[in-house]
């Protein structure tokens, strides 16, 4: 089942040009790993200091296995040592369709 992970980070306009240098160096070593399926990336429209990528896995173990992987470890503490702070990750997942909730709703599907 697909995951979309949700990957948050505050940035300091003076730091913005290294930041996106290593941002675009994690897409790239992404996108050669087995199960990753898109990225992008998103600034928050009232507060352009705030990020937002939005990277999409074919299971969460394909993830997982990227997010602990050495090469992105590497990556991602000289990010985190350039903000400042730690990035945020949330993962989400497509409900079930046997979610009872969602049973019966016509289109949950799409939104």
């Amino acid at each position: 089942m697909a995951v979309k992970v949700l990957i948050k980070r505050k940035v300091a306009h003076e730091h913005l040009h290294a930041i996106f240098g290593w941002i675009t160096q994690l897409r790239s070593s992404a996108a050669k790993q087995p199960g990753y399926i898109s990225g992008e990336t998103l600034m928050k429209a009232d507060d352009p200091g705030q990020y937002l990528v939005i990277s999409t896995w074919e299971t969460p173990e394909d993830w997982k296995a990227w997010l602990e992987s050495e090469e992105r470890g590497e990556i991602q503490k000289k990010i985190d040592e350039i903000i400042g702070e730690p990035t945020e990750y949330e993962v989400y997942q497509y409900p079930s369709r046997g979610l009872a909730t969602l049973k019966g709703f016509r289109g949950w599907e799409g939104g």
